[in-house]
């Protein structure tokens, strides 16, 4: 069967990806390509090459409708299971089917199938009790080697970070603490300036709000970063002049604009934005709003019968109008991925259409293009840093802060993220393909907890060691002995200072409240030179460059890029304090020198 579409080059490119990864391996992959970079295109090619039953899973009716359509304009005739389009076809080769229909109806799919296919695959969590999960266990008791390919134009979740642990391109996602990721490979991805540059998408007009925004910073947040919605609603009751500004402002910008959406925090705030908009050109869509009158609302927006469309949270993916020429944004989110899902909903081409205008009015502060999203911002001031692994030379990117000539002098990174080459395994028995070896993570740490049985390094968060399996004792514990002790003292310790006498070096510990504690290192003795070593010189300059110091002279050279430790444990001794351990890289629940909470 001759393919009706010519696929561009990278359309072709993640199809190549996909067999070359599939031959060698069964572990699951993800696809990225931006929104109206032509998934759908994907999917049916990735489709009609397959010699084996395969499912297509989706979350929205629209999304099932759009894929299965792009898969039958090829002649061939694939299944719909869908209780929202009324269809529960799944006799075909191929099915292109919802989510919740199979999971409803699990029984009707224990035939043996090759691969799973799942579009906006950022919804699947790495829960097992998911939905996306159970269908994927029914299925590998059918066949242990079933394939499980995502696509999606943002592969990262709230409160997990990166939905796949391994790049193509050499690094890994997230640390070895996180087992929870839904896939394990990244084999393809194209960046949303590519196909922007190439003009195979429109060019986003970001534009700071040139009125007043709503400043959401005060409300707290729940674990996934986000705000409830009756605390959303009492600030922005306070402010509804706020609001009504922003609206004459969106007014004002959308005079030559030919298609206006909308995102609005809660239901009471859209109607709230609504009641300010001409009522002829405006259609509000909530979740609560009848199916058939949301179609009906939408087809007239897509009409251009109607000019402004409100909405909260439901057109975010699925939903393709092209001549959307203005994004407003009025709703906070700390999801870089819905975030990107809001801005594409203007990003495809339309006759006529040079731009699309985006104005956030809620200080979202995501970087369209380059979103960091593997750890939370620690501090408002922090920016993406480059930081050389001293093992092997990976160029991590983590948060992190730079001095006037640009140098690092502060980033918040635990371990590198690099890949180290692998020999491709061997083949299999009775094939020529060698299978892909699991890529093995760089092991030096920028922050690491010391074993106190084996001295080998681990994460800050771990309980037990990854080499000894033994328990690693935990700060919070040795901080509450120690404070429970008489002849203890724990300070926070707020900085360090040095002088030298001959060879010996002392160190003193300054507490925040005024307190000191000292010791000294005799670098003439070998052992306690190591001891020094191994605590400050190890972790110099954040432990981008580690040193092995010779002597006292050479410390008090490089002291501003020593490291101090966040606490600090002596124990009464006849006539001085001394020294009994030295916490850095704190993670608990106690406050550290100088911070506010």
């Amino acid at each position: 069967m001759t393919a009706p579409f010519t696929l561009r080059p990278y359309q072709q490119e993640a199809v190549d990806a996909t067999l070359r990864h599939f031959r060698r391996s069964d572990e699951s992959a993800v696809i990225v390509l931006p929104t109206g970079a032509g998934k759908s295109l994907v999917i049916a090619e990735l489709a009609r090459l397959a010699k084996r039953k395969i499912l297509v899973l989706t979350h929205v009716k629209e999304l099932v409708e759009q894929n299965h359509a792009k898969y039958q304009s090829y002649g061939l005739t694939g299944g719909i299971f869908s209780a929202g389009l009324k269809r529960k076809d799944n006799q075909h080769q191929v099915t292109f089917a919802s989510v919740q229909s199979v999971s409803a109806n699990l029984d009707q799919f224990r035939d043996q199938y090759s691969l799973v296919i799942i579009d906006e695959c950022h919804r699947v969590s790495g829960e097992e009790t998911s939905q996306y999960q159970r269908i994927i266990e029914l299925l590998r008791q059918q066949n242990d080697a079933l394939k499980v390919l995502g696509l999606t134009a943002t592969p990262y979740r709230l409160a997990m970070g990166w939905i796949y642990r391994y790049h193509y391109r050499g690094f890994v996602r997230g640390s070895e603490e996180e087992h929870d990721k839904p896939f394990q490979h990244c084999i393809y991805e194209l960046p949303l300036s590519y196909m922007i540059n190439r003009g195979f998408l429109t060019r986003p007009e970001l534009v700071n709000a040139a009125v007043a925004q709503y400043d959401f910073s005060a409300l707290p947040r729940d674990r996934f970063g986000e705000y409830a919605e009756k605390d959303v609603n009492q600030l922005l009751g306070k402010h509804q002049r706020v609001t009504r500004a922003i609206i004459e402002q969106v007014m004002e910008l959308a005079d030559e604009r030919q298609g206006v959406m909308i995102f609005a925090a809660t239901v009471a705030h859209a109607r709230e934005i609504t009641g300010y908009l001409p009522q002829q050109q405006t259609a509000l869509v909530t979740g609560a709003t009848d199916l058939a009158e949301r179609e009906r609302l939408i087809q007239q927006f897509k009409q251009r019968r109607l000019k402004y469309l409100v909405n909260v949270s439901v057109l975010t993916t699925g939903f393709d109008a092209p001549h959307v020429d203005f994004i407003a944004i009025l709703r906070p989110t700390q999801s870089v991925s819905l975030y990107q899902q809001i801005v594409g909903r203007g990003l495809r081409l339309d006759a006529g259409k040079q731009d699309c205008l985006v104005v956030d009015y809620a200080g979202n502060s995501v970087n369209l293009h380059h979103p960091e999203v593997g750890e939370p911002k620690p501090n408002p001031d922090r920016e993406p840093v480059q930081v050389f692994c001293p093992g092997c030379g990976f160029a991590n990117i983590f948060w992190g802060k730079t001095d006037g000539d640009g140098r690092v002098v502060e980033h918040y990174g635990r371990r590198c993220q690099g890949v180290l080459e692998d020999p491709v395994g061997p083949a299999e028995a009775g094939t020529t393909q060698a299978k892909t070896p699991r890529p093995e993570q760089c092991d030096y740490r920028f922050r690491f907890k010391e074993c106190p049985h084996c001295s080998a390094e681990n994460d800050i968060a771990a309980r037990n060691c990854h080499q000894c399996h033994k328990a690693i004792i935990d700060p919070d514990d040795q901080l509450r002995d120690a404070l429970k002790l008489k002849d203890a003292l724990v300070i926070r310790c707020a900085g360090i200072s040095l002088s030298d006498r001959g060879s010996k070096l002392r160190l003193t510990y300054h507490g925040e409240d005024g307190e000191e504690l000292s010791e000294s290192f005799d670098f003439s003795k070998p052992a306690q030179r190591s001891v020094f070593n191994k605590l400050f010189g190890r972790r110099f300059a954040s432990s981008q460059a580690p040193k092995a110091f010779t002597t006292a002279d050479q410390v008090l050279e490089f002291q501003a890029l020593l490291p101090a430790p966040d606490f600090v444990i002596a124990r009464k001794q006849k006539h001085y304090w001394q020294v009994q351990e030295r916490i850095f890289d704190y993670q608990g629940g106690r406050r550290k020198a100088n911070a506010l909470s």
